[in-house]
């Protein structure tokens, strides 16, 4: 008879810690997504004339994106100088801000394509991130590649707002999907890796887990706006 293999307490303690820190993470990013789905529905709802506030007054429209940026980059930068519970209201306030702007592609495309792109994108996410958390293959070699192409893409949509070449755009479209998806893996890997030697209950495993949901989040979002522009069908 083989002998039953022992597992030791303290093993079974950093399971436990691992698990709750991923599980606070893909919390709070569920969090964040409820968030902008709900403001941007109850604008659609209950007030759709703020839309029209946004529309025809672009620098209002743009100033909120503006402020969408700040918001992250200044989280990204003072997260290690400001009490977790900040960290957590201008990650919340962050997503609600984008539900705010995110009302406006309702103007565009049916709700029901919405609906469906809504469901493709998260069976996509889900799998990557899935795939990206079992693989044995070190996704750090790619993270730099990927963020480099991420920026060729911005620059690219950029260039392409004043030549508004349509295979251009579908160009740009497919290769948002693809750097997203890579993303999305190479982030969870990124966070189970970090799970290992944080406590989620600590101050310091706090802050790591609403960065590891703001990173997730914004995966999600723009692998959204990518498969929309693609799948969605505009009114």
């Amino acid at each position: 008879m083989q002998p039953i293999p022992v597992t030791s307490e303290s093993t079974l303690d950093q399971s436990r810690v691992q698990s709750s820190f991923i599980l606070k993470v893909y919390n709070w990013m569920t969090a964040g997504l409820a968030i902008t789905a709900i403001t941007a529905l109850g604008i659609e709802i209950a007030l759709p004339g703020l839309r029209w506030i946004m529309i025809e007054n672009p620098f209002i429209f743009y100033g909120l994106l503006i402020l969408e940026l700040a918001l992250v980059w200044g989280l990204s930068a003072s997260i290690n100088k400001i009490p977790a519970i900040l960290g957590i209201l201008i990650f919340l306030a962050y997503a609600a801000l984008n539900g705010v702007t995110f009302s406006v592609i309702f103007m565009v495309y049916s709700l029901g394509s919405i609906a469906v792109t809504f469901f493709v994108t998260a069976g996509m996410f889900a799998g990557t991130s899935v795939l990206g958390y079992i693989t044995k293959i070190d996704l750090s070699r790619f993270g730099g590649i990927m963020m480099m192409a991420l920026v060729g893409l911005i620059i690219a949509s950029v260039a392409n707002f004043f030549f508004a070449s349509e295979k251009l755009d579908w160009i740009i479209c497919y290769a948002g999907v693809i750097i997203f998806i890579g993303l999305t893996a190479y982030d969870t890997q990124k966070i189970k890796n970090m799970s290992m030697g944080i406590d989620s209950s600590s101050e310091e495993g706090s802050k790591a887990s609403i960065m590891g949901a703001l990173a997730l989040y914004l995966d999600f979002i723009n692998l959204f706006l990518f498969l929309l522009r693609l799948l969605g069908r505009r009114r």
